[in-house]
């Protein structure tokens, strides 16, 4: 038997079984009876509607679906202490971040490691959501407890572009990790020639003459 078949077999046995009933009552106050009972108890073609059954039956709506206008649920947050917003730029969906910014979700929340939803799209090298959410007065400089800041993430993960973004906004190249290594030690060390570049570059810009 189908799905389909199983959904109809359900759908008519009610009234089957109360056909059935009926007809084997012998007496009028019992078909009666049979009858009153039945009115009470069909089933109403939207019963798979549990909302629109109790304003039916003139109850309030115990239970309301959730909506994003609610702001606890845009940062609520999760045992990691993630919000839909950090898992969102940790996997690089740049519709769904600017989505949850539109709607008021806060970017410069922190995870319980002291992650924040800059760190996760810098160490994942997108630069589309990096460069949305500095628009946004994000902490640039977050120090989280792996040791590392959005800038040094981005070096170590060779996402040239990201480094990029973060030293345009004022990203620190002074800040070390929790091993020592400054943005540029760590470029050098791990043969990031792209990253160095932009680091290098940086660095010129900054003590190149005013006209």
């Amino acid at each position: 038997m189908t799905a389909h078949s199983h959904c109809y077999f359900f759908h008519i046995l009610p009234k089957v079984a109360a056909c059935s009933f009926s007809e084997s009552m012998k007496t009028e106050k019992d078909v009666e009876e049979v009858n009153k009972d039945k009115q009470k108890t069909d089933v109403c073609p939207d019963a798979q509607h549990p909302t629109l059954t109790n304003k039916q039956r003139g109850n309030e709506v115990t239970v309301r679906p959730a909506t994003l206008d609610d702001s606890t649920l845009l940062s609520q947050q999760d045992e990691r202490g993630f919000t839909p917003l950090m898992w969102a730029a940790a996997f690089g969906e740049i519709a769904v971040v600017n989505f949850l910014l539109d709607q008021g979700a806060d970017p410069r929340t922190v995870a319980l490691e002291w992650e924040s939803a800059l760190t996760l799209a810098s160490s994942g090298g997108f630069v589309h959501i990096v460069k949305s959410l500095l628009k946004h007065g994000v902490d640039i400089n977050t120090y989280d407890w792996n040791g590392g800041t959005p800038l040094l993430y981005a070096v170590r993960g060779n996402h040239s572009e990201c480094v990029k973004a973060l030293l345009e906004n004022g990203a620190d190249m002074t800040i070390e990790s929790d091993t020592g290594y400054t943005p540029m030690a760590l470029a050098v060390a791990l043969g990031h020639k792209r990253v160095q570049k932009e680091l290098e570059n940086h660095i010129l810009q900054l003590y190149k003459p005013k006209e």
